[in-house]
């Protein structure tokens, strides 16, 4: 119990020292550490607030402890779960289920809160099928990344209403990382750079398709981190085999390649890893 516990007495004991604090809540499950992997929480609901009021004196802090608070519709009000009338309908929504409903854009009840800081709630985390999402397109040069990913472009504008942007593996070359050589090292910052971009993107609820070599796989792992913290992220592996790109090759780069004149060139003498689990 006690590093759970002492953890809340330090935070307790820095807010009155920096801010001169009078008062500290401690509520059900304060500074809780969640079940193990069995499901059974580590602590009880209340051990730690408990706890720390036992050492209310040495810490300078008026504490006040607070029950969970439950609604009863026969009321039309809020009790402390210990003092609700015997006989009455106990209502509650745990921080979890509010998350999950926001996710899935249930409703969430009027006696929950109120319906303008619902919505604020809701602006903040808007369900699944209205955030932003970014489909990654990955494989060699020539293999139909470009072509594939303008075709996509068109048919999503017609089927949803997102601004769709479309983030070219060459044009971000020359306009985002134009600085950038192709080292392992520079290659990797130029996915990063895309995926911070379409992230952004994604943040506001737009759809991006990106469509670089990628040939790294711990680069597109970073780029799958940046777009997930805000929406949905689809990896999209155009398989072609390497003699049919080096067929569709106008601008004669895997010739130069082969001959030696072109160094790090993807495929050729340079690695592309293959996703896993496109």
């Amino acid at each position: 119990l006690s590093p759970v516990c002492l953890g809340s007495l330090r935070r307790a004991a820095s807010i009155n020292a920096e801010y001169m604090a009078t008062h500290f809540i401690l509520g059900r499950d304060h500074a809780g550490p969640g079940s193990n992997s069995s499901g059974q929480d580590f602590y009880g609901p209340y051990d730690a607030r408990d706890f720390a009021m036992k050492y209310e004196d040495e810490i300078g802090l008026k504490l006040l402890p607070f029950e969970m608070m439950v609604y009863t519709p026969e009321h039309e009000r809020y009790y402390p779960v210990n003092k609700v009338p015997e006989g009455l309908k106990q209502l509650k929504l745990s921080g979890t289920e509010v998350r999950r409903r926001l996710k899935t854009g249930e409703d969430i009840p009027e006696w929950f809160s109120f319906a303008p800081v619902v919505e604020i709630l809701r602006k903040a985390h808007p369900p699944h099928h209205k955030k932003g999402f970014c489909i990654l397109f990955t494989g060699l040069s020539g293999s139909g990344k470009t072509t594939v990913a303008n075709a996509l472009q068109e048919r999503l504008m017609e089927v949803q209403d997102r601004p769709v942007t479309v983030l070219d593996g060459d044009l971000v070359r020359q306009l985002l990382s134009s600085g950038l050589g192709f080292s392992k090292e520079d290659r990797m910052l130029n996915i990063k750079r895309i995926g911070y971009v379409a992230s952004l993107i994604v943040k506001s609820g737009g759809a991006v398709i990106a469509a670089p070599i990628a040939p790294h796989a711990e680069a597109r792992d970073d780029f799958r981190r940046f777009i997930e913290e805000f929406g949905g992220h689809f990896e999209t592996h155009l398989s072609t085999p390497l003699e049919t790109c080096e067929v569709r090759d106008r601008k004669g780069l895997y010739k130069r390649a082969r001959s030696g004149t072109l160094k790090n060139f993807t495929g050729i003498d340079d690695p592309y890893d293959i996703p896993e689990k496109p």
